[in-house]
């Protein structure tokens, strides 16, 4: 799987936001949902429930922060221009 991104639009707020970052908290997230399956296969529904549930939360938290920090970026180059 290749891990570049060749062309995506995004607001400006957001241009210096870490893609690469939030295409591997995918893939992390990816990852914990075969983990699920398997858990669920195995009979262990609640396990695999709980740890869909922690991680969805998990990715939902980390991808907020790093569009906050590609946010934070935009208004310190913002202030710098003025």
């Amino acid at each position: 799987m290749s891990r570049k991104v060749k062309s995506v639009r995004v607001p400006k707020e957001l241009e210096t936001m870490n893609l690469s970052g939030v295409i591997r908290e995918c893939e992390k997230y990816l990852r914990d949902l075969e983990s699920a399956t398997m858990l669920k296969q195995q009979g262990n529904k609640e396990a695999a429930e709980a740890l869909l549930k922690t991680r969805q939360a998990d990715l939902g938290r980390r991808i907020g922060h790093l569009v906050w920090e590609a946010r934070v970026q935009f208004g310190k180059s913002k202030e710098i221009d003025k």
